[in-house]
């Protein structure tokens, strides 16, 4: 978890994503900002997030983002 904080932080260091829970309902994340962000965690996390995937729920908070990157870590086991 620490590592995806880390990423976000860079996108937006003004940020405490560990409380935030509207990231995209807020517009504390644009789209530019998905962009990067998949790409980071992509790289990162050794994941590829499917389109299907790209949500508001799913980013919409850390904690959130977090449970997808864990889900298709598990999908890719």
């Amino acid at each position: 978890m620490e590592q995806l904080l880390d990423i976000l932080r860079e996108l937006h260091p003004e940020t405490d994503f560990e409380k935030e829970t509207s990231l995209i309902d807020d517009g504390i994340l644009a789209s530019f900002d998905i962009v990067m962000l998949i790409t980071r965690i992509e790289e990162e996390f050794d994941v590829v997030i499917p389109a299907k995937e790209i949500v508001p729920n799913n980013f919409n908070s850390a904690k959130a983002l977090y449970a997808l990157i864990k889900k298709i870590g598990e999908q890719d086991d």
